[in-house]
């Protein structure tokens, strides 16, 4: 993969192919966990067809997901490069953060759905997976990029992909294992 001397090199004077070279293979992991989430909706289409309201919340499920572990990822990688870090603490901070994180955006959109929609089943079932997504996005936005680091490839070019991926996963599958317990 990347070695640590791509960080090093400057942007602005390397070539574009060369840039895409170092990008492309994580952007093709994308690709195929792209592919994948499309096949973990479509395994919980008899879940949207009994309530296809659930349609409405994918898209602010999966960014705010991605927007937590991308501030946290991107401030790890900052500190990665400037100092050693305490992993475990760093870990267990970040989560908590994200706990807390959790519990305040998913109470508020726990509120919006309830009112909107007027189903306390569709709120609870909203603020639960955005707890849980919220709480879990800093630990993979944490470790992806220290497992990069020390295999010595770039966690400014793979983690972000990798870890989007792999979040935008776990929220779906999150979403409707909660939504086919509460609501199915």
């Amino acid at each position: 993969m990347l070695t640590r001397k791509y960080t090093e090199d400057n942007v602005m004077t390397e070539r574009v192919d060369h840039l895409i070279e170092h990008r492309i293979p994580w952007l093709l992991i994308g690709v195929l966990g792209g592919l994948l989430a499309t096949i973990i909706v479509s395994k919980f289409e008899a879940v949207l067809a009994t309530n296809t309201k659930l349609a409405f919340f994918i898209p602010i499920i999966v960014y705010l997901s991605d927007a937590v572990g991308t501030q946290t990822e991107t401030i790890f990688i900052r500190e990665l490069s400037h100092k050693k870090i305490h992993f475990v603490k760093y870990i267990f901070k970040e989560s908590m953060v994200g706990f807390g994180l959790g519990i305040i955006v998913g109470l508020i959109l726990a509120l919006f759905a309830w009112y909107w929609l007027g189903s306390i089943s569709m709120g609870l079932t909203i603020g639960l997976t955005m707890l849980i997504n919220l709480t879990t996005a800093p630990f993979l936005a944490v470790c992806i990029p220290m497992i990069l680091y020390r295999k010595r490839s770039d966690p400014a070019l793979g983690s972000g992909p990798v870890a989007t991926i792999i979040q935008d996963l776990i929220s779906l599958l999150t979403y409707f294992f909660i939504a086919s317990l509460i609501i199915f």
